[in-house]
């Protein structure tokens, strides 16, 4: 029970459910797990400084990325579209919650950009959810099944990283696989997520809910009906279009922001005596989940260091009594909580699977079995965790009014309906494959 993995991730989850400060509580829960494991204070807060620079791309892509929002909103091209999405939409708002699903899913594969389409979409259509009184737990469940679910899945995009990962850990770890096997092995868990996302929108938070009113009328207003978009507009396309050419053929989210920049100041999108601002208002809408990032980059690093991984789950095997079902129940129940604490479905892979692949080897699980087991205990927590890009991203784009909670209206919705039939749908997968 006193498992610094296991005690950290409850210090880390009881301090976000009381609402204190998402970072705050990733330091308190780092000091937690190391002094319960003897690290001491200093070497805790050392090894936790030592691996922030883990996510240090990815933080500083998420400043350049509030940057380009700001950029794109000051040209009211994301104001076009919203007036586009409200018109199609009217009286639809179960269709707009699937849209936004969908939309969410084609980040992850066909325009592979992850979560750096929310704060430039998601924002100018606040307005078309209050007209329409969605219930923004229901977009942030959207939301983040399009940023999991298809690298669950589907062997493209990030899907085709996240696979290559489980294959790769697997195959080191002493059992034969092909990268072809993961996604068939991988299809029942992510029907799982799916039935999640049907129970969300349209069970759960199918309800009308008010907020205070942020009209999209206003903003039509100030234009005209189908008036030609303008230079900064195009420019704001342009530049869009460049940032996802780079992203692919540099593999650097940040160089391909910062060249979208540099093309909407020459189409002139904004004046160049607004860049200071613009970097402002990305410090504003990112910052905070930038640092976050950083913070959970060390906090991962501070529970690998503690040896409760390897501890938990030599625990867990001695409850498994050679049963499949509780082997596979409590395997999938070590992975949710690891992935918890660091945050990444990536990263959690390979710790666990040179633990998992030699117990499924002795239990009789097959090789389909084993693929289903280590992919769906990675995968789980990654929704549902305070520190996950999955449900910071989605907070980022919804709370730009301050009213979505990022713990109670992104955090346990997303964990209720994708982490239950993860579990319950990984068990069953391990079972009959």
């Amino acid at each position: 029970m006193f498992n610094p993995v296991i005690v950290s991730v409850l210090i880390l989850i009881v301090l976000c459910l009381f609402k204190l400060n998402v970072l705050l509580a990733l330091l308190l829960a780092a000091l937690s797990g190391g002094l319960i494991a003897g690290m001491g204070f200093t070497d805790t807060m050392t090894t936790l400084i030592g691996g922030m620079g883990g996510n240090a791309q990815t933080a500083l892509s998420y400043i350049l990325l509030g940057a380009l929002a700001t950029a794109i909103n000051k040209t009211g091209a994301a104001d076009r579209l919203a007036r586009s999405l409200s018109e199609s939409m009217k009286d639809m708002k179960t269709m707009f919650v699937f849209l936004i699903a969908i939309i969410s899913c084609f980040s992850q594969n066909l325009v592979p950009v992850h979560i750096a389409f929310i704060p430039i979409l998601i924002p100018p259509l606040i307005g078309v959810m209050n007209d329409l009184k969605i219930d923004r737990r229901a977009v942030a469940c959207a939301l983040t099944f399009g940023l999991k679910a298809p690298y669950v899945m589907l062997p493209v995009g990030f899907g085709w990283i996240f696979h290559d990962i489980i294959t790769s850990a697997i195959v080191d770890n002493g059992m034969d696989i092909e990268l072809g096997m993961v996604w068939k092995s991988m299809l029942l868990p992510g029907i799982g997520m799916i039935v999640g996302l049907f129970i969300a929108i349209l069970i759960t938070y199918r309800k009308p809910r008010e907020y205070e009113s942020i009209s999209i009328g206003e903003v039509a207003a100030t234009r005209e009906e189908n008036t030609p978009m303008t230079k900064g507009e195009i420019g704001a396309l342009v530049g869009a279009v460049i940032a996802l050419v780079i992203q692919i053929l540099t593999d650097s989210l940040p160089l391909g922001i910062l060249a979208a920049i540099f093309i909407m100041l020459a189409f002139g999108s904004f004046k160049f005596n607004e860049i200071d601002n613009l970097i402002d208002s990305g410090i504003g809408m990112m910052g905070f989940i930038a640092f976050v990032m950083l913070v959970a980059s060390g906090y991962g690093a501070v529970i690998r260091a503690t040896g409760g991984v390897e501890t938990l789950v030599e625990g867990a095997a001695g409850l498994m009594a050679g049963s499949k079902l509780v082997a596979a129940f409590l395997m999938l129940l070590i992975g949710l909580i690891i992935t918890m604490g660091i945050g990444t479905s990536f990263g959690t892979v390979p710790i666990i699977a040179a633990i998992y692949v030699p117990l499924c080897m002795t239990l009789g699980f097959s090789p389909a079995a084993t693929i289903a087991l280590v992919g769906t205990a990675g995968a789980l927590g990654d929704a549902g965790s305070p520190a996950s890009d999955s449900t910071l991203g989605p907070t980022a784009g919804l709370n730009v009014d301050g009213q979505h909670d990022h713990i109670r209206d992104t955090v346990i919705p997303t964990f209720i309906h994708y982490n239950i039939p993860l579990l319950i749908f990984g068990t069953i997968a391990a079972l009959v494959l």
